[in-house]
């Protein structure tokens, strides 16, 4: 014979559904992506990788010989740290979103401001427009509204 607890088991684990969310309210859920937004982040991603490359080569050409600076090994952590918060905020919700993303955006401006004797003005070009647009596409990026029965 089977009970009715053993219909609702597969192989002994009951069937239930994982919630949503967990907590007391759900996470606030952004629009779309768009196709430039994908970009974007795809682009923040390749410069933080860019830095956190740069940055292991200065740690080694600082271990090999002591000509280098360590400033320099930290700006480029910084850069890739700002790059990478960046894709971070334009994938996922949180509160004061603009002020993050134009703040990560100013890291990565100063960033690359110290590292100019490293860089040639098209590299330095290239990471300040990849971290302005990606600030653009996070601004432009909204959180969807509520649902008109949100408080029933």
């Amino acid at each position: 014979q089977l009970s009715p607890e053993d219909l609702q088991a597969i192989n002994g684990v009951s069937v239930r559904t994982a919630a949503k969310y967990k907590g007391i309210a759900p996470t606030q859920m952004l629009e779309p992506a768009t196709l430039p937004g994908i970009v974007s982040c795809v682009l923040s991603v390749l410069c933080g990788g860019l830095n956190l490359l740069r940055g292991v080569h200065a740690i080694e050409s600082i271990l090999q010989n002591d000509d280098e600076d360590f400033n320099y090994v930290i700006a480029f952590f910084l850069g890739t740290a700002a790059c990478l918060y960046q894709c971070y905020l334009f994938l996922y919700f949180s509160v004061w979103r603009n002020s993050k993303s134009f703040l990560a955006f100013a890291l990565i401006c100063l960033s690359n401001m110290y590292l100019y004797e490293l860089r040639n003005i098209w590299q330095i070009l290239f990471h300040v427009a990849v971290g302005a647009f990606t600030t653009l596409q996070i601004r432009l990026r909204q959180p969807l509204g509520k649902a008109p029965d949100y408080n029933v």
